[in-house]
């Protein structure tokens, strides 16, 4: 068994998960992976069972955030030392998984895939967005991420305890920024990213705009309110730290 596994999860993503999953089978044998069906109603579910893959089914859509936790909850049950967050829409590379690997030996509880280490960030309005939770995150934590709305993040066992036990996580900017506040240690490392091919991405304009919206004001206001879920704690002897 692999000490990593890739998490994907998969809403409406018939046109690609087979080409996404039989990448990683065929090329990147070294690593485990579970596709979280998050009630789809195309036929994602139809062809994952059809190929045999991997699959948590889930019988009606939780959204991002509760696909992704029954994701983490299989980590963590399985004994996953890490887990990786990644697209069903084949936008993420996994040549790039190992790398992020050895960043969390050297200590970190969370890496994230960016885009933006070494290459310099396009002007768009979409950039802008992405500019402003940066600082924000900065701005409130004294940490700079320069790509904080990337969706490719490897998460320590540490953190797949707190996601898989925790009932208020999802894995969004302002979850990291509240995660670092409670002394989570982030590393980028540089990644290139595709384009989506096939199927229609969530985020159009209007839905990008809201997104960015949400993200600022949860990361600016919400997250000082923000406390860890009860189990946790009690599971980790009351620290509330």
């Amino acid at each position: 068994m692999s000490d990593v596994l890739v998490v994907i999860p998969a809403y409406n993503e018939e046109q690609n998960i087979e080409r996404v999953v039989d990448n990683l089978v065929t090329n990147y044998p070294q690593f485990d992976y579970v596709v979280v069906n998050d009630g789809s109603r195309d036929s994602t579910a139809e062809i994952c069972r059809k190929n045999g893959y991997n699959l948590l089914d889930l019988p009606v859509n939780l959204g991002l955030a509760g696909g992704f936790q029954a994701g983490l909850k299989y980590a963590w049950r399985n004994h996953y030392a890490y887990a990786i967050q990644f697209d069903g829409d084949g936008q993420h590379r996994p040549e790039y998984i190992e790398g992020m690997r050895r960043k969390m030996e050297e200590g970190y509880d969370i890496v994230i895939g960016s885009r933006f280490v070494t290459e310099k960030k396009p002007k768009s309005m979409r950039m802008l967005g992405s500019n402003l939770i940066s600082a924000a995150i900065r701005l409130t934590t004294g940490v700079k991420l320069k790509d904080p709305t990337s969706g490719m993040r490897m998460f320590s066992r540490k953190m797949v305890e707190e996601f898989a036990l925790g009932l208020n996580y999802g894995p969004e900017p302002d979850t990291v920024s509240y995660l670092i506040k409670q002394g989570a240690k982030v590393a980028e490392v540089q990644v290139t990213m595709d384009e989506r091919i096939a199927g229609v991405s969530y985020l159009n304009p209007v839905n990008a705009v809201k997104y960015m919206s949400k993200m600022l004001f949860s990361i600016l206001l919400i997250q000082n309110f923000r406390k860890r879920d009860s189990r946790y704690r009690k599971k980790n002897g009351g620290d509330d730290r």
